[in-house]
């Protein structure tokens, strides 16, 4: 399968509420700032945080809107470019928050 279908079928499967989706892009502009605020305070040593600033307001949406497990439980390199992917649809306006 097409991995561009692989999370394409992750975003819809696991994150169907407007919240959910709303917790993810928020997550995800905060995963942006952070990496912009260690790059130019030259904080190097906080680079292998930047993946996961984003998962306390994923998880969340998850846990209160969604009630089910996170994708990134099962498969978190899948789960990244999935958040990623619905980041860039929702800029574009082709998935509703």
């Amino acid at each position: 399968m097409d991995l561009i279908w692989i999370t394409i079928s992750i975003i819809f499967r696991y994150i169907k509420h407007p919240k959910c989706r709303l917790l993810h892009f928020v997550g995800q502009w905060v995963t942006i700032l952070f990496t912009i605020f260690i790059l130019y305070n030259w904080y190097w040593y906080l680079i292998p945080l930047i993946p996961f600033v984003i998962y306390p307001f994923a998880w969340s949406g998850h846990y209160f809107f969604e009630n089910n497990k996170p994708a990134a439980f099962h498969n978190p390199i899948q789960a990244k470019i999935s958040d990623w992917r619905m980041f860039f649809d929702i800029l574009r306006g082709k998935v509703k928050i």
